[in-house]
């Protein structure tokens, strides 16, 4: 793994190359659509949402009326955990993705969908990656969880071990869900940022199981439809030892950053 010093280490040739938030070329078309999907999820995540995700909302100062430019937004997440919103112009692949991780950086798409994928588009965006995923970047709790969970999975190589590494990211940092003041809530960014998903999840379709780390090892998965399966964990503690627990299981052991 590479020392955070270098990473993101991407190839200049990569689709995914660091990119620049050219925040001024934004339209008022794109402000427009991303004011829509804020007002509109954040009014159902006031009552759906875990603490941590709205708290977070609030100290990286998402805003309804713009897109939020990433410069202001890491320099409040600089003093609480540390964590940067790194842009990026694509899919960066599993190994560079994780190593980022474990440096605190998180690859950001700069791009925004258009209005007419509202409700679904099949590549992130910057709704997905900041609003979907930067708040709990402002949990100091959530925040070492992330960052442990890159360095443990970039070291792993084994096609097993890679594929037991996704499905857990996927159950916890994509489509987890969490148990607090006797509430199941909704904390991954997929549900975050999707309205669809995030009611299919709290809805009679949807099998909630506590969190267990066998359990989400064997849970395959499919990005293009809705999750038959999820699972709650008892709070973020939860997710630090579930980490540890499947590097042991593993035998990964992260290189120093």
């Amino acid at each position: 793994m590479p020392t955070c010093s270098h990473v993101p280490a991407i190839p200049p040739t990569s689709e995914a190359a660091p990119a620049a938030q050219r925040w001024s070329q934004y339209t008022a078309e794109d402000h427009s659509v991303w004011s829509l999907l804020y007002s509109r999820r954040m009014a159902r995540l006031q009552t759906t949402a875990s603490r941590v995700f709205l708290d977070g909302a609030v100290a990286i100062g998402l805003d309804a009326a713009q897109v939020p430019r990433l410069d202001d937004v890491n320099r409040r997440l600089a003093g609480r955990t540390g964590w940067s919103a790194v842009p990026v112009g694509g899919f960066l692949p599993a190994p560079e993705f994780f190593a980022s991780l474990a440096c605190r950086r998180f690859p950001t798409t700069v791009t925004i969908r258009s209005r007419a994928a509202l409700d679904y588009t099949p590549e992130p965006d910057i709704f997905h990656d900041v609003f979907g995923h930067v708040p709990l970047h402002a949990d100091p709790v959530f925040a070492t969880f992330l960052q442990r969970f890159g360095r443990l999975a970039a070291s792993a190589t084994q096609p097993d071990h890679v594929t037991a590494m996704t499905r857990l990211f996927w159950f916890t940092v994509e489509f987890g869900l969490v148990r607090e003041r006797g509430e199941t809530r909704i904390y991954g960014s997929g549900l975050i940022s999707s309205e669809g998903d995030a009611a299919h999840a709290l809805g009679d379709g949807c099998k909630r199981l506590p969190f267990s780390l066998d359990a989400v090892f064997e849970q395959d998965f499919a990005i293009d439809r809705l999750q038959d399966v999820l699972f709650v964990v008892d709070g973020f503690g939860t997710l630090f030892a579930a980490v540890e627990q499947a590097a042991r299981r593993l035998g990964l052991q992260a290189a120093s950053a």
